[in-house]
């Protein structure tokens, strides 16, 4: 069974994160979680350009390093760098000291690609330890969860299922995520797509996270 959207009572267990924000505006927050990764950030960021839709890139550090040109489109497009850890680790099963050191080393890369930008952090698998969130939290990041997640990670996700579910729990403030990695590329490049086309058509636009 898959999960599109988290519910309320689930959000208010985790305090000191971003769920969605908040604004009357018709604006969705797009997000993409694991990359960059070259082939598959690439069409998204063609597919993104189409609709004059901005996002949000978590990253994982590692993949930074590794493709630095693919960061910088990115940014060229007009889209914003977030934090993803160096290795894409649990903080579930991560020391704190470990944990928040990836995160800084990350910043780091980031600051170097794109200088000024928001400290902005998505832990993987939205697993975060309470004191991760407070160390975090003192370092000036803001920790951003979603609201509506697109499973495009599961190669067996029902695409239609999905795309149904976000394009009618979309509203003004909604964090959805997607991801720029190989595992998820034959999903998402049909999801995504289709979605862009539904709220366009419902008069939404897209803006990156700050």
């Amino acid at each position: 069974m898959h999960f599109f959207s988290v519910p309320r009572i689930l959000r208010s267990l985790v305090s000191g994160c971003t769920w969605e924000k908040s604004g009357s505006q018709k604006i969705i927050y797009l997000s993409f979680d694991d990359g960059p990764t070259p082939k598959i950030t690439s069409l998204i960021l063609e597919l993104l350009a189409q609709f004059n839709a901005k996002a949000t890139f978590f990253c994982v550090g590692e993949n930074l390093q590794r493709y630095p040109e693919m960061a910088a489109q990115i940014v060229l497009g007009g889209h914003t760098l977030g934090n993803h850890t160096l290795r894409h680790s649990k903080g579930w099963n991560t020391p704190v000291e470990i944990y928040i050191d990836e995160v800084d080393q990350t910043q780091g890369i980031i600051d170097r690609i794109q200088p000024n930008a928001p400290k902005l952090f998505r832990p993987p698998y939205g697993r975060i330890t309470p004191k991760q969130i407070t160390e975090i939290t003192k370092r000036g990041y803001e920790i951003v969860l979603w609201s509506e997640l697109s499973c495009d990670y599961d190669p067996n996700v029902n695409i239609q299922k999905s795309i149904g579910s976000l394009s009618k729990n979309s509203k003004s403030g909604s964090i959805v995520v997607f991801h720029d990695s190989e595992k998820a590329a034959a999903q998402v490049l049909q999801i995504l797509p289709a979605y862009l086309q539904k709220m366009s058509e419902s008069g939404f636009g897209f803006n990156c996270l700050a």
